[in-house]
């Protein structure tokens, strides 16, 4: 137990066999082989031999502290109805074809999901209003509340009950995340086929969780991937299209505390072209802004209101007009893997992540394991007094929580009137950033003292495991509403620019950044009569992106694009960048 908190890191973002579209792309690992990976365990991927055999290993180079499992929960009854001889759906056609023919079977099942909201309903395999799935659904639904349940071990490993609602009309993206604080759960996990819309979600989140007095049961939602729902996700509209009320911005606000900034599926922290941006927004953007775009490669322009920067800057501007921020969000990342592997991050070995890009059911194909625009993901981190599911539930409602792409980054925010400038040559700062301000997440009420402007003080170390790279700089972001108009300003609080270099021919790197950095700085320009949040980015030195790494292995050169090997064409894919900056 410790007063002032730790870091831990870990996933709330996997998907394992239960999912369709993960089961149908050949993963076989389920809830139990995905909590063993995250502790440290090593896995078989697919594909696999005739003998049944995994042709790939993985194991992580540090166990995780916590993770989530959140298999979809639109066909959890239809993966273990087409995979039951018992089950009345079994010898459906759908079912048939779900066997014999799995890239068809995605198709015209996991294509349901892209039906708009009045059109939904479950496959015909699961009978009328999806009958015939019910009892397997419950199984399935069963099995990853045992294994989160087996999984727990307090004060080393923290497993969540969980799943994912995946509702994305015209395959715009609306998905939450569904986190539950305990063991005391619904008996049915809702779906997109049971509930629509994000409010029909949270109203039954309140009748089969909140307010069901006969439980003990607590429950956030965390929206992800706002970069592919074609404005969708935070649109401010209602069920029925009309602008969200002072009551709907209250329910958002209590249902969904924190949004994932950054997975598999690219990252939505801000887009480089909207007024908001700034030069480093340009990290790991998709060119496309739907999942069908994902899927098949077809460019669309993100909108800036599907990214997180622009939609906090909305959230105040919501907040004048309701007198409630519907999206006072913190931040974190994860990996949206769908090989049943949480925290899979590395750039170094990276297997794909299935889902979205290259799935490798049936063979390894040659070349890069993915396709060129997905990355790796990232990993949720939480400020917590220990390893248990109070503890980092409790982190994650308050928001004290923050994102990183894949290392381990530890970054500690305190907001404050009047702190000291040298805060950070004190062994106090933390205890002082809690007892003079306010942690990450939190709010700051009116001035004190003499102070006349907010200071932040930003502190981090870098990741010291796995490639150790040193951090080049740490920032604060602050987003404002001057009038009716949002702005925004990003300032270096420590480090900057440092003379890193890395070769992409080579992936040398020459890096001078540093261990830590800390710095404190006092806004300049605070207008108290202008609603103001601010928010802390830390970057590493550059390093080669996972795509060069394979690609100056294999010894693509791009400059002869006749030589290229089949499946390096990736590795020429202009649109993708050859160097990161975590």
């Amino acid at each position: 137990f410790t007063p002032l908190r730790r870091a831990l890191f870990g996933d709330l973002h996997v998907h394992t066999a239960l999912s369709l579209d993960a089961n149908l792309q050949g993963t076989r690992l389920d809830p139990t082989d995905a909590y063993r990976f995250a502790r440290g365990e090593e896995v078989g991927l697919q594909p696999h031999n005739e003998a049944g055999d995994p042709l790939r290993t993985l194991k992580l180079d540090r166990p995780l502290d916590f993770a989530a499992v959140t298999d979809h929960a639109e066909f959890l009854g239809t993966v273990t109805a087409c995979q039951d001889p018992a089950s009345p759906g079994y010898d459906h056609e759908q079912c048939v074809e779900y066997r014999d023919d799995p890239g068809k079977a995605f198709i015209f099942i996991n294509a349901l999901l892209g039906l708009y909201q009045d059109q939904v309903h479950y496959p015909e395999l699961c009978g009328v209003d999806g009958v015939d799935c019910q009892q397997a659904h419950r199984e399935a639904w069963d099995v990853v509340r045992d294994a989160a349940g087996a999984a727990l071990d307090p004060c080393a490993f923290t497993s969540f009950v969980a799943y994912e609602w995946s509702g994305n009309p015209g395959t715009y993206n609306l998905h939450r995340n569904v986190i539950f604080a305990g063991e005391d759960v619904p008996g049915w996990p809702t779906g997109y086929m049971d509930e629509p819309y994000p409010e029909g979600l949270w109203a039954a989140l309140r009748r089969d969780c909140l307010d069901d007095a006969s439980m003990s049961c607590d429950v956030l939602a965390i929206p992800h991937n706002s970069n592919l729902s074609g404005g969708l996700m935070f649109d401010g509209l209602t069920a029925d299209g009309t602008p969200m009320d002072a009551a709907y911005a209250t329910e958002a606000a209590a249902m969904e505390p924190i949004v994932e900034i950054f997975q598999h599926k690219g990252a939505s922290e801000c887009l480089t072209s909207s007024p908001l941006g700034d030069e480093h927004c340009d990290f790991e953007l998709l060119p496309y802004d739907s999942l069908a775009g994902t899927n098949l490669n077809l460019e669309g322009d993100p909108l800036p209101r599907d990214f997180v920067r622009d939609v906090l800057g909305e959230g105040l501007r919501r907040r004048e007009a309701l007198g409630v921020n519907p999206w006072e969000l913190g931040i974190i990342g994860s990996t949206d893997t769908h090989l049943g592997t949480p925290g899979a991050v590395r750039e170094t070995d990276y297997p794909g992540h299935g889902g979205a890009g290259a799935n490798n059911a049936t063979e390894l194909p040659p070349g890069l394991p993915d396709g060129a625009a997905f990355n790796p993901g990232g990993l949720a981190a939480v400020w917590a007094e220990e390893n248990t599911r109070e503890a980092i539930f409790s982190a994650l409602r308050r928001r004290e929580v923050f994102g990183t792409s894949g290392p381990r980054i530890s970054v500690r925010l305190f907001a404050g009137w009047g702190l000291a400038a040298d805060l950070c040559d004190s062994a106090a700062l933390v205890a002082t950033g809690y007892a003079d301000g306010v942690p990450m997440g939190g709010r700051l009420g009116g001035a004190t003292g003499e102070a006349t402007a907010p200071s932040v003080v930003i502190s981090a170390l870098r990741d010291p495991g796995g490639e150790q790279t040193p951090l080049e700089r740490a920032q604060v972001v602050k987003v404002w509403l001057e009038g009716d108009t949002v702005k925004t300003v990003v300032v270096d609080v420590a480090g900057g620019d440092n003379g890193a270099e890395v070769d992409p021919s080579t992936c040398t790197t020459t890096s001078t950044g540093s261990d830590t950095l800390c710095g404190v700085w006092t806004d300049p320009d605070f207008d108290p009569s202008e609603p103001a949040l601010y928010y802390a980015r830390v970057l590493e030195d550059p390093t080669c992106r996972w795509t060069t790494r394979r690609c100056v292995a294999a010894g693509v050169d791009c400059d002869s694009p006749a030589d290229v090997p089949d499946g390096f064409q990736g590795c020429c894919d202009k649109r993708f960048a050859k160097t990161v900056q975590e």
